[in-house]
Parts: C-alpha cells; sequence; structure tokens
C-alpha cells in the first residue's frame, strides 16, 4: 500500500452517519425541526380563522346595527372552509398540502367577493384574504416567497369578481359589517405576518447553527482542508495543519512558494491537471523541512455563478514515507544479496565442473579398463563413481542453468532446425533409464519436418527433464509418451505419464526453483530444479508451461513455444528424416 493510496479520499463506512453531518443532512434535519412547529402554528392560524369568522357569520343576526343578508352570510361561512381545511397542517405537512389550500383560499375569496360586491360591497375585506393566506403558508418546501407572490397576485380575482358582481348587480355597503371583515381581516394578515417572521427567525437560527456545527466538524479534521484558486493561493483553510506546513504563508505566498524547489514544477503541473478536472494527488516536501512530506489531494470546484476553485486535503506523510523508504532499501538489499548468490552458484558450478569432469574421466578410464584388468569388485566401485559422477555433474548444469536465468546472463543461441531431432535425442538418452525400470517410454513425431527457430539445447533441455521426471515417478508397468506437434505458430511438446501424479496443493508450488511434490520418498529422488529450468527456458521463448495431474492416476504438462518458422522459410531436413514414418514410438 502507497502513500497516496493510505491518505486517498474514502467514503466512510457509516454512510447514513456520515451523510448526517453532510450540509444537505443538516439543512434537512433543522426544516424537519422548524417545520413541525410551523406546521402547527400555521394550522392554529387556520382554525382561528374559521371560528373568527364562523362565529361573526352566525351570531351577527344578534348584534343590533350590523345587516347581514343570507348571501352575505353565505359568503363568509364560504371563506371558512379553507380554514377548516387547513387544520390538516397539524396531521401532516406537506407542499402538494400547502398548495391545494391555497388554490382553496383563491377559489373561496373569489366566490366570496362575487356574492358580496368585492370592495364596494358588504364585507370588503375579504378582498385581502389570498394575500394574508400566501403568507400564513409560505414555506421553503414550497419555494422562496412563492405562496405571498401567489397571494398577491391573487388578490386581483377577488376584486375583479366583485367589480364584475357590483356591475351586474349593484349592492349597498353594510358599514358596522364592513368595519367587522375588515377588522378580521387585518387580523389574519398581521398573525400571518408574525408566523412568517417567526418562520424566518428560526430557519435563520437553524442556518447558524447548521454552520456552526459544520465550522467545528470541518475544524476538528485530522488533515487540512483548503481552497485554492487558480493559483494556488489559499483563501479558507479548515483542520489541522500538517507539520511545517504554515497556514499563512500559504494564504499569502500560495502553495507552490511553500515547496521545496526542486519539487515545484511537479506540484505546479498537478495543478493544472486538477483544474482541467482531473483528481490529482502528490507528495511533496516542505521547504522549511526538507525531513517531511506531505501528501495533497487535489479536486476541482466549479460553480455556473463563481469562479473555478480547487478543494485541497493535506496530510502528514512522513511516517508512511519513512516505511516505504525502509521498505525500499530492503528490497534492494535482498536483492542485491539475491543477485550475489547467483553468481556465488554460478562461480562454484563452473569450480566443481572442472574437477568432476577429470573424476568422471578417470572412472570412464578404469571401468573400461584401458590400462589393463582390474579386479571386479574395483570395476564396481569405479561404475559407482561414474554414476554418482554423473549424476551430481546434471545437478551441477542444472545449477548453472538455473544461476544464469536468474541473473540474467543465460544467451539462447536461436537457429533453425527440426524440432523431432532434439525430442528423439531426448527419448534416446532417457531410454535405457525406462528400460531399467520397466516403463515403456514412446513418443508421438509428426511425419513432415518441423522447423523451428529457437536454442536446439534449451528444447533438449526442456523435452530431457519433463521426461527424465516423468520416468522418475512412474512405477514398473507404467508408460510415459512425449507427443509433439505444430499448432499455428506454436510447437507444443506434451509428456504424459501414468505416474504417482500430483495433490492440487501442490500444483501452485511446482515450478518454482528447489520446489517438489509428494512424500519424502519422492522428494528425495530429485532437487526440485528440473520443472523450475523447464519453466524458465520456457518463458524465455516466449512460451508457456502448464501442467494437469490427478493424484494417483498420472500427469501431463504442455510445453508451448511460438518458435515455429514461417512457412515461407527454406528448410532442408537431414537425409536420416526424410522417410520418417509417422506417429510411432521412438
Amino acid at each position: 500500500m502507497n502513500i497516496h493510496q493510505h491518505h486517498r479520499f474514502q467514503e466512510d463506512r457509516h454512510a447514513p452517519d456520515a451523510r448526517a453531518f453532510s450540509p444537505d443532512g443538516l439543512a434537512r434535519e433543522g426544516l424537519a425541526s422548524e417545520g413541525l412547529a410551523g406546521a402547527s402554528l400555521t394550522a392554529a392560524w387556520h382554525a382561528g380563522w374559521a371560528a373568527a369568522v364562523t362565529l361573526t357569520a352566525l351570531g351577527a343576526p344578534f348584534v343590533p346595527g350590523l345587516v347581514l343578508t343570507p348571501t352575505t352570510q353565505a359568503a363568509l361561512l364560504l371563506t371558512a372552509l379553507p380554514g377548516v381545511l387547513g387544520v390538516a397542517l397539524a396531521a401532516r405537512d406537506g407542499a402538494g398540502l400547502r398548495v391545494v389550500l391555497m388554490g382553496a383560499w383563491l377559489l373561496a375569496a373569489t366566490a366570496a367577493a362575487g356574492l358580496t360586491g368585492g370592495v364596494t360591497g358588504a364585507v370588503p375585506g375579504l378582498v385581502l384574504l389570498p394575500l394574508a393566506a400566501g403568507i400564513a403558508l409560505d414555506h421553503p418546501r414550497v419555494g422562496d416567497d412563492r405562496l405571498t407572490r401567489a397571494g398577491v397576485v391573487g388578490a386581483a380575482l377577488p376584486l375583479l369578481s366583485g367589480l364584475i358582481s357590483t356591475w351586474i348587480n349593484p349592492t349597498s355597503s353594510a358599514p358596522g359589517l364592513a368595519t367587522v371583515s375588515g377588522l378580521l381581516v387585518l387580523i389574519a394578515l398581521l398573525a400571518a405576518l408574525r408566523l412568517a417572521w417567526r418562520a424566518r427567525q428560526g430557519r435563520l437560527k437553524a442556518a447558524e447553527a447548521e454552520t456552526a456545527r459544520l465550522t467545528a466538524l470541518m475544524g476538528a479534521q485530522p488533515g487540512l482542508t483548503l481552497v485554492l484558486d487558480g493559483a494556488g493561493r489559499a483563501l479558507a483553510h479548515w483542520g489541522a495543519a500538517p507539520p511545517a506546513v504554515s497556514v499563512s504563508a500559504l494564504s499569502d505566498q500560495g502553495l507552490v512558494s511553500t515547496v521545496h524547489a526542486p519539487e515545484r514544477p511537479a506540484v505546479t503541473a498537478a495543478l493544472s491537471r486538477a483544474l482541467a478536472g482531473q483528481a490529482t494527488e502528490i507528495l511533496f516536501t516542505p521547504r522549511t523541512a526538507l525531513d517531511r512530506r506531505v501528501v495533497l489531494v487535489l479536486r476541482r470546484f466549479a460553480r455556473p455563478d463563481a469562479p473555478v476553485r480547487l478543494i485541497a486535503q493535506a496530510f502528514d506523510g512522513t511516517a508512511q514515507f519513512a516505511r516505504e523508504l525502509r521498505l525500499e532499501n530492503a528490497r534492494a538489499e535482498a536483492e542485491a544479496q539475491s543477485a550475489g548468490k547467483t553468481r556465488f552458484l554460478a562461480n562454484m558450478s563452473h569450480e566443481l565442473r572442472t574437477p568432476l569432469n577429470a573424476v568422471l574421466g578417470f572412472a570412464d578410464i578404469m571401468r573400461q579398463r584401458l590400462f589393463g584388468p582390474l579386479p571386479d569388485r574395483y570395476a564396481d566401485y569405479a561404475e559407482s563413481i561414474h554414476q554418482a559422477g554423473g549424476h551430481l555433474l546434471d545437478l551441477i548444469n542444472d545449477v548453472l542453468d538455473m544461476a544464469k536465468i536468474e541473473a540474467e546472463r543465460y544467451q539462447l543461441a536461436q537457429t533453425d532446425f527440426d524440432a523431432r531431432d532434439a525430442v528423439s535425442a531426448a527419448v534416446a538418452l532417457l531410454r535405457l533409464q525406462a528400460d531399467d525400470k520397466g516403463v515403456h517410454l514412446a513418443a508421438v513425431l509428426p511425419t513432415q519436418a518441423l522447423p523451428v527457430h529457437a536454442d536446439p539445447r534449451a528444447l533438449k533441455q526442456i523435452a530431457l527433464n519433463l521426461l527424465s521426471n516423468a520416468v522418475k515417478f512412474t512405477p514398473a508397468g507404467g508408460s510415459v509418451t512425449a507427443t509433439l506437434d505444430g499448432v499455428g505458430p506454436d510447437l507444443e511438446l506434451a509428456v504424459s505419464d501414468t505416474g504417482v501424479g500430483i495433490a492440487p496443493e501442490d500444483l501452485q508450488r511446482l515450478g518454482r526453483p528447489f520446489e517438489q511434490a509428494g512424500g519424502a520418498d519422492q522428494r528425495a529422488q530429485g532437487t526440485g530444479l528440473g520443472l523450475s529450468l523447464v519453466r524458465s527456458l520456457t518463458e524465455l521463448h516466449g512460451g508457456r508451461m502448464t501442467i494437469d495431474s490427478t493424484l494417483g492416476e498420472g500427469t501431463a504438462i504442455v510445453v508451448r513455444l511460438p518458435v515455429r518458422s514461417p512457412p515461407a522459410l527454406p528448410f532442408e531436413p537431414a537425409e536420416e528424416e526424410a522417410g520418417l514414418p509417422g506417429p510411432v514410438p521412438v
């Protein structure tokens, strides 16, 4: 995990808690708490109007001096209906219900004005009911002052309705009743204004509380959050600044000036990428503390009505940088030690090979009795020395090849040749060993020459190692088959056996140096370098090796090398191969 991943912006696992502290979450919470109280007061305003106008309509006939016609009484009771409906706000508030109530007020006021004659009729104050209702019903959920504006505009409807009614059927005014209706509407209007003022004050206090909470939350964060302009100058900041980072310097001089001089071009480029809309992270060294590191995360923030800004978060990355530096040093040291070990193995293999070849030569002379007869006992010793020396020489050769491959000093000597030659030679070398063990060894080769461009020694080594392993782990009476063929541009060599097989848990390990499968008796039969060398030589040719095995049934290893020569390449098969028969055992 690198230092940028360590400080990457991550969404908190407790998403509901994170959303609760977001600006939208705080705003919704404030509106919800303010809305509960506001809805109850608005419902009370509606109930008060409905009660007052109903008492006026029913009690006016009993008051001396007040003339109330049945039409005027019906108009007053009609305006009480929206008040009765508005009581529902106490149980369930919502933007839709408020809009419906505003429509009811407009219809009731328009109808009442049409019945009474509007401003020239008995109850002229009813013309202002839409305005009072709009002020009382207004709420941020509906929109900024939308219902109030609707009430102002809607007041023209009852005014127009009253004028039309007066023109069609002139009516006389009733001064006493007009005064009472005017007082009722005035009280309703003042109460609505009081409700609106109270609601606005509540929202203002909620907004101030939310701002304070957000400011405290931003200030308590472990990193430093900045708002930067396009030049990298800090316009606002929250949180704790990393050591050696001065917030005043960021505000006065800008971000780039606080960075160590050699790293300033990289920071400038990061600012440009962020302004272009790319999410950017960069590690830099503060100018005043060269032993420390700071991680900076940049994001672009743009609004249609404001200049483009950058949101930045800065963290102290010194500890993580030190850990990564120690890991890098440890890795370099481990690689150096591994390279030294590889060089040591390669040199020692060369040093061991020279005297061992001498031992093998003298043992072979004694075994063949070139300088005279030997007692049978000494001849057996010479045979044992020759066999053990040959096994040791094979092991040293494998170690030398692996050391060269790991040190990247192994050079492929690629040339054009018939792939059947290398496989046939490997089969011939293993023939005697397979016969002595009672294992049936066969090779299935194509009838025509198979031209390839590869390292013939490497291909022979691949076939030899695969066949040696197959014969080694196949019991008497079993069989080993090597199949060579061309598949498109690839050369495919498959070696299958009916041996002991490989357990699934061992398959992943095979192919690495000195890794072996099976029990102790099987491990004693090899060094674990055979398959590792096959895999490495295959990969040097750009190929791949696959293993398919079932424990107790056998193993099939397939090597594919992209080494086939183009068809247009001239190739002359060897004289003895020209009449090679079809797929037959070699």
